[in-house]
């Protein structure tokens, strides 16, 4: 029941997302990659500096001594869809640095009913088959140093894939673009912004199959939706500060500020652009042993009574680092504060030199 819920969910996503320039599109490359983000409330714009950044600010790449890799696996409503990560990046010299990243976020064995009775009447449950809904992100990376100290810029080329069975499907291409810059007192400053061209996707339709869709569930539109659908660009400022005390431990916070250049429920809002801030810390000691934390998604919500209040996302995380392996686990949304659902967070991060 949950997944055939789920299924008209989607449906009706895809018919609404199809129609040009939309607030949210392509929402899963939003989510975002690695426990220890995820733990600070995605606010590392500023301070990435490993394998990840080919997600988070491709800048930070530079910052690589060594070839890494991470992956992560993630689980959202109730198990029902996965969410997987996987990444390698490597220095190409003391300059310069590249990255390759992909994410699925899927929906798997999804029971299709709509052809669960016959032109008869007759109910035959033979007719019950499965499907996957999936959509796929495939991320190329650069970045450089710039002849000015502390400063480093980097670009990704994006390859989207959406796929809803055999109904619909779509290929889509966008550019980001970031730079960091590190002052001589430890400061950190990060610019990210996402689908800086816009990210297009264009539609490919079964007509056969989604009429299959439009006749089994009453009351739909019966034509056909647009094939083409326009990402418009996120922008993202982070600053960050790492505090060392005694040597064995250390403090890194960062705050930053997401902006969507529509109205959107975030805290900060106009007809224009919409902001929401996040504030991550991740507390070390000896460089070896993380614990973290953040809260960010701040968002005005409408209650039932029609009172108004903010919801925000709080988060925790702990981490682990010996010879170059980092295993790192998050919990989203910790005390059900937020409309989102909580959801457990693992990832694994391995320097090059561990398969030396």
């Amino acid at each position: 029941m949950k997944k055939n819920l789920l299924f008209i969910f989607l449906l009706a996503s895809f018919v609404a997302s199809s129609q040009s320039v939309r607030k949210y599109s392509n929402e899963f490359m939003n989510i975002g990659v690695d426990a220890r983000a995820f733990g600070m409330s995605n606010a590392v714009v500023a301070s990435t500096a490993d394998v990840n950044s080919g997600y988070w600010n491709p800048a930070g790449l530079v910052n690589l001594e060594d070839k890494q890799i991470s992956l992560m696996h993630a689980s959202y409503f109730a198990n029902i869809a996965s969410y997987d990560y996987g990444a390698f990046a490597m220095p190409l010299d003391e300059k310069s640095a590249v990255g390759f990243s992909i994410i699925r976020f899927g929906v798997d064995d999804i029971l299709n009913t709509t052809q669960l009775i016959d032109d008869q009447g007759n109910i035959d449950y033979n007719r019950i088959s499965l499907f996957s809904t999936a959509d796929y992100g495939f991320t190329f990376s650069y970045a450089r140093k710039l002849p000015l100290d502390g400063l480093n810029y980097g670009v990704n080329a994006k390859i989207i894939r959406r796929v809803i069975g055999d109904f619909a499907s779509s290929w889509g291409f966008g550019l980001d673009a970031g730079i960091q810059f590190k002052t001589k007192n430890d400061w950190q400053f990060g610019v990210m912004v996402r689908d800086i061209t816009t990210t297009f996707n264009a539609w490919a339709i079964d007509e056969d199959e989604f009429a299959t869709i439009q006749g089994a569930v009453e009351g739909q539109n019966q034509e056909l939706p647009e094939s083409t659908e326009i990402t418009i660009p996120k922008l993202q400022l982070g600053m960050s500060k790492n505090f060392l005390f005694h040597f064995d431990y250390s403090l890194r916070t960062e705050v930053d500020l997401n902006f969507r250049f529509a109205e959107t429920n975030d805290i900060i809002s106009s007809s224009s652009t919409s902001i929401t801030p996040a504030l991550g810390l991740e507390f070390g000691y000896i460089d070896m042993i993380f614990v973290r934390g953040g809260v960010g998604n701040f968002q005005n919500v409408t209650q039932l009574d029609g009172s108004d209040s903010v919801g925000f996302q709080p988060n925790i995380g702990v981490g682990f680092k010996y010879k170059g392996i980092y295993v790192d686990y998050a919990l989203t949304d910790i005390g059900d504060q937020s409309a989102a659902l909580y959801s457990n967070v693992f990832s694994v991060k391995l320097d090059w030199n561990v398969f030396r």
